[in-house]
């Protein structure tokens, strides 16, 4: 007889909490109607989905297959969007050029080079989705030659997202856009743009290519505010990318030991909200608040032409 599953890691009943709260939430207002203290609420655990997705993909949750799987297409409900999608765009991408000139969505690729500002905040989930979706098309073509069960696996994560959404428009689609469809695009805006607050002005020259002119760990930016206890320490993102296979709960450690003095001083960050303040909102306006670029000019101010 098989046994409960098990998680790998105790701290991860965090994870668990988010992803009963918020469906909880959701039919809440469904059935009450809608409240603003709820729906913050709501808006809040969307993050958290984004972050959970995340480090799921990285190590994943449970020790036994099955569960894992259950947890893949719960994920997929809640998020709004495939879970294998983390693979190609960003294990296979992101983290092994790691803001480098191949990584595809790398936040300099795009109109107006090495950029950290508002417009830039608001437009990368945009321009990322339309260069990873090619990304992840190909992939997907890939692999259904090589591995059709894998492929069929990921199939039917586009037929639950989609299943869902065509069921609670079909039952109500007011409540289907303000409660879930709305909140789950919020989600997904945010997981991209997180990205952006990352790595924009960061230095892209480490990458796949072994290119040592900038420093090794000045690819990232690192937030040490509340968005870590409250969001899986997904502000510690230079401890991530250099232990990519730890659980999140032991990046506080790995941050405060072996990356924090090593990475610009610039790149470390406190609170991530005061940060989006000062540069993207006060820096519109005001100079002095505005971060500076890691990068040479010249080689971060290289746009693919298509992307104009």
């Amino acid at each position: 007889m098989c046994g409960l599953p098990r998680l790998r890691h105790a701290r991860d009943a965090q994870s668990l909490a988010y992803l009963v709260a918020l469906p909880a939430l959701v039919a809440w207002q469904w059935v009450h109607g809608f409240w603003w203290p709820l729906y913050a609420a709501l808006l809040f655990l969307t993050l958290g989905i984004g972050v959970i997705h995340h480090n799921h993909t990285h190590l994943r949750m449970w020790r036994g297959r099955w569960a894992n799987r259950v947890t893949d297409f719960a994920i997929t409900l809640l998020q709004g969007h495939p879970t294998f999608v983390f693979w190609p765009a960003h294990v296979a991408n992101h983290h092994r050029h790691r803001h480098g000139e191949r990584d595809v969505a790398r936040t300099y690729r795009f109109r107006g080079g090495d950029t950290n500002h508002l417009a830039g905040y608001l437009l990368h989930p945009i321009q990322a989705a339309w260069v990873l979706y090619p990304h992840i098309l190909r992939w997907l073509a890939a692999l259904r030659r090589r591995g059709p069960g894998a492929f069929r696996y990921c199939v039917a994560q586009y037929a639950v997202w989609l299943g869902s959404w065509a069921l609670l428009l079909a039952i109500d689609w007011r409540k289907a856009l303000l409660l879930v469809i709305v909140p789950q695009l919020h989600g997904l805006h945010w997981l991209l743009a997180t990205n952006y607050l990352q790595h924009a002005h960061a230095d892209g020259r480490t990458g796949a290519r072994g290119d040592t002119r900038g420093s090794a760990l000045n690819y990232a930016r690192n937030f040490e505010g509340l968005v870590n206890p409250l969001l899986f320490n997904i502000g510690l993102h230079t401890a991530h990318h250099e232990n990519p296979h730890a659980h999140w709960s032991d990046l506080s450690h790995l941050h405060r030991e072996r990356y924090r003095a090593r990475v610009d001083p610039s790149l470390n960050e406190g609170g991530l909200l005061l940060y989006m303040l000062r540069v993207l909102v006060l820096g519109t306006v005001v100079p002095r608040w505005r971060s500076r670029p890691l990068m040479p000019a010249t080689r971060a101010s290289t746009v693919e032409p298509h992307l104009h």
